[in-house]
């Protein structure tokens, strides 16, 4: 395997089928895929499964495998039975408290810690401006900026001060689409100083925070790139996200295979200019022949000189980084005292509560 096919492979963050380790699975991590997320069909019946499969996952190298999941809370929460179950974001956005935001945060990542999982794809820190959105509403805190910053930064410390990473998502905002960029690729015509006003407010607090990872959104913000999708777009990801905002974390794609980017670009567009827009960790979720074909692209734009080494270099020595910190080593038993302790239960159903009262919508998950 050439040093360039395994950083490429590096940069790739797959799903899988099934519930234990697959043989696709097996041959992606040979490959130098080093990221792995998990989805409701992966996580079994117990929690003893999951920890059995992360464990299984994190033996396939002996490099760290980062192991991810979206567990936001809401219909947006791949590990249910054997966990603590939480209602959406929009509840916590009810109580206006960045306390129970900090707990609600730590409960997420005392119980993923538990089973061996090491990323959470969460907070959503998208501003619900848009009723009309399909695909944000009560997944967000809320309609107002500075609330959405304040509780998106309380839980995403809760998360880190449980060794999970968090991960603040959709930059530069999905709040205000009228589009679900799982089906359809979304356009917002918002100014530059409407998006510093509304969409940016959260992730700026989240940066000056030390947020370890922010998520892309495949959505086209016409002030700052016309033709392309923020996961594409250098002047999104690096001009804005980079230089102007300061930001020097992991930066991840939402899933490649998403109509909104595979309609429109293809894997081989969408990875080499993913890359060169800034992109470290790149999604793609469901079919291995999209990971095989990404990490060949790859190497043929370097081969063929489209694409600088360097660029592919520097984002697999930050994902390196990112691993390092956050790759939890597998443990020869899971902790299963952490798993919906009385104060767990304690805290959902008293946020339970508000979201049965509370008006707004759920997007469908999609696993």
């Amino acid at each position: 395997m050439s040093s360039l096919a395994s950083h490429a492979a590096g940069l790739l963050c797959v799903g899988f089928q099934g519930t234990e380790v697959s043989p696709e699975l097996r041959e992606l991590v040979a490959r130098g895929v080093r990221s792995v997320v998990l989805f409701s069909r992966n996580v079994g019946d117990t929690p003893e499964a999951v920890f059995a499969l992360t464990r299984a996952i994190k033996a396939l190298s002996e490099e760290p495998i980062l192991v991810a999941v979206d567990q936001e809370g809401g219909l947006v929460q791949r590990l249910r039975r054997g966990f603590t179950e939480l209602p959406p974001l929009a509840a916590l956005g009810d109580t206006a408290s960045a306390e129970l935001a900090f707990e609600t945060g730590a409960l997420l990542g005392r119980e993923l810690a538990a089973v061996g999982i090491d990323w959470n794809f969460a907070p959503v820190v998208d501003v619900d401006t848009n009723p009309q959105n399909p695909v944000i509403g009560r997944r967000s805190f809320g309609r107002d900026p500075a609330l959405v910053a304040r509780l998106g930064v309380a839980l995403a410390r809760g998360l880190t001060s449980q060794g999970v990473a968090a991960c603040a998502k959709h930059f530069p905002g999905h709040g205000d689409t009228v589009l679900d960029s799982h089906l359809a690729l979304p356009r917002l015509e918002h100014s530059l100083e409407r998006l510093e006003a509304v969409e940016l407010v959260p992730f700026v607090a989240a940066i000056a925070d030390g947020i370890p990872a922010i998520m892309t959104a495949h959505v086209v913000f016409s002030a700052l790139d016309a033709a392309l999708p923020a996961t594409l777009s250098r002047a999104v990801l690096t001009g804005l996200l980079r230089q102007r905002l300061g930001y020097d974390g992991v930066v991840v794609s939402d899933d490649l295979e998403m109509k909104a980017v595979i309609d429109h670009f293809g894997i081989e567009e969408a990875m080499l200019r993913g890359i060169q827009a800034g992109v470290d960790v790149f999604l793609i979720c469901h079919k291995p022949a999209r990971m095989h074909a990404a990490i060949d692209s790859v190497v043929r734009s370097v081969e063929r000189g489209d694409l600088p080494f360097e660029s592919v270099l520097r984002a697999s020595e930050r994902r390196r980084a990112f691993a390092a910190r956050w790759a939890a080593a597998a443990r020869d038993q899971p902790d299963l005292s952490a798993l919906r302790r009385r104060d767990h239960l304690e805290l959902a159903e008293r946020l339970g509560k508000l979201a049965i009262t509370s008006a707004g919508h759920d997007p469908t998950e999609r696993a």
